[in-house]
């Protein structure tokens, strides 16, 4: 979940004629053929709009990224993913869905790679896939994009997520989940986050790449552009704001619970009851008023 380093644009004026766009999306629709299942409900045109973009407005290979995401999630089945597979990876916060949005109305997720608790590549991956659906189903009407907090407090190389995590975090989001990142900063990463860094950077594309920003709280520059993205009194002191940021893994899995049943009615899953940690099915957790993770004015 670290996504770094500024490069150049990769807009070739295209995508700037609306006209054009909309053309290239009917193209797209066109070239996709019958869909059938969840397909269809995932290549609606905002979808459409998301693989051309990433691709620069490119018709065949936005064809092949969205044919390739198309066969990740039939076999990988993000959307079937229940948090009760993944609570384990979530236990002590190291990444979650904040209850707070940025300045632009954007979902954020916050990730704390100081308080990584697991050893499982895999399981680390499948636990940022499920935050990643879980957060775009929770995005506000007209949001198609999130902001991704990650604090460094705690950082160390042997605590942090494993490069081939974080290697199939970054594969994953380039690839499956195009255009859905909008900007991501890095607070005040330490001098041995280098290492990590020179380990992962090259897999991170030029598209990604320059939506990351490295913040650093003693940098005018950094404070004025976290300013720029969130409202200080709503953000969490470990960013540089005003906030207090707790995480409460059962009232954090309560709400989890709530929003696995709104997965599966959105997907036209048929979830069997799943126990969460104190033994209660999902639905009747989701029953339960559920409180997000707390933040509260200093």
């Amino acid at each position: 979940m670290f996504l770094l380093k500024r490069r150049g644009s990769h807009n070739n004026g295209e995508t700037d004629d609306p006209s054009l766009q909309d053309g290239k999306i009917i193209e797209l629709k066109g070239a996709m053929g019958n869909l059938s299942g969840r397909s269809i409900k995932y290549c609606n045109d905002a979808c459409l709009r998301r693989y051309l973009a990433a691709r620069n407005w490119d018709l065949n290979k936005a064809k092949k990224m969205l044919e390739d995401s198309l066969k990740w999630r039939a076999t990988y089945k993000p959307e079937e993913i229940r948090w009760n597979e993944v609570a384990h990876e979530g236990e002590t916060g190291k990444s979650f869905r904040a209850n707070f949005y940025d300045r632009f109305g954007r979902t954020v997720l916050i990730s704390r790679p100081g308080m990584q608790n697991t050893n499982s590549p895999e399981d680390n991956v499948r636990h940022v896939v499920y935050l990643l659906e879980n957060t775009i189903l929770n995005l506000r009407n007209g949001q198609e994009q999130i902001a991704w907090l990650i604090d460094f407090t705690g950082f160390t190389l042997n605590t942090n997520i494993s490069v081939k995590a974080a290697r199939g975090i970054i594969n994953i989001l380039q690839s499956h989940y195009p255009e859905r990142l909008a900007v991501s900063f890095l607070y005040n990463p330490p001098r041995i986050f280098q290492a990590f860094w020179k380990a992962i950077r090259y897999f991170i594309d030029p598209n990604t790449g320059q939506k990351v920003n490295f913040i650093y709280p003693n940098n005018k520059d950094s404070v004025e552009l976290m300013k720029s993205f969130f409202d200080m009194e709503n953000l969490p002191s470990v960013f540089g704001g005003k906030a207090t940021l707790t995480y409460d893994h059962e009232e954090f899995s309560k709400m989890m619970a709530m929003d696995d049943i709104k997965t599966a009615k959105f997907w036209e899953v048929n979830d069997k009851p799943s126990h969460n940690m104190n033994g209660h099915s999902g639905l009747e957790v989701a029953q339960e008023e559920a409180i997000p993770i707390s933040v509260s004015s200093a």
